[in-house]
């Protein structure tokens, strides 16, 4: 399974492309296609899966009861926008127009690793987000370590 690392400041040409960092290409798993999802994130930012990656999800999300609303109602939310891109010959990914608006992206942006996927930010917006909700980090590390027992316990 992919698990990125890093943060990389890049940007966004007129046509909407950026070039993927090396230090991420790096660390795409063999025989990987140059494929990914984009999606609209629950924060004001872009969600990047690569395409296998985004499989997995989808196949779960597809199980879901479609006879809840509630279930209905995220799937729209969630899946809305969801697009397939591919890196072009030179390694840059294009990303519609409407999801860049979404995410307030016009030149300058931030491509965070997550994991198993990608966050594309707003230069500034990240900056901002990363300065207000800091100060919470102990307290989501004490939130988040009982979903898992406590993980950080043997370090």
């Amino acid at each position: 399974m992919t698990s990125f690392l890093g943060e990389y400041e890049v940007a966004i040409d007129a046509k909407g492309r950026f070039l993927l960092p090396s230090g991420l290409r790096k660390q795409m798993p063999e025989g990987t296609d140059g494929q990914f999802v984009v999606k609209r994130d629950f924060e004001a930012c872009l969600t990047i899966y690569p395409l296998e990656t985004w499989k997995a999800i989808s196949d779960k999300i597809n199980k879901l009861n479609d006879f809840k609303p509630e279930v209905r109602e995220f799937k729209r939310l969630f899946l809305n926008g969801a697009t397939i891109v591919e890196l072009d010959s030179a390694d840059r990914m294009l990303i519609p127009k409407q999801l860049l608006e979404y995410a307030g992206i016009k030149k300058d942006a931030v491509l965070a690793s997550q994991g198993n996927k990608m966050e594309l930010w707003d230069k500034d917006t990240h900056s901002r987000y990363i300065s207000q909700n800091s100060v919470n980090m102990s307290r989501l590390a004490e939130i988040v370590a009982i979903d898992f027992g406590n993980p950080f316990e043997n370090l």
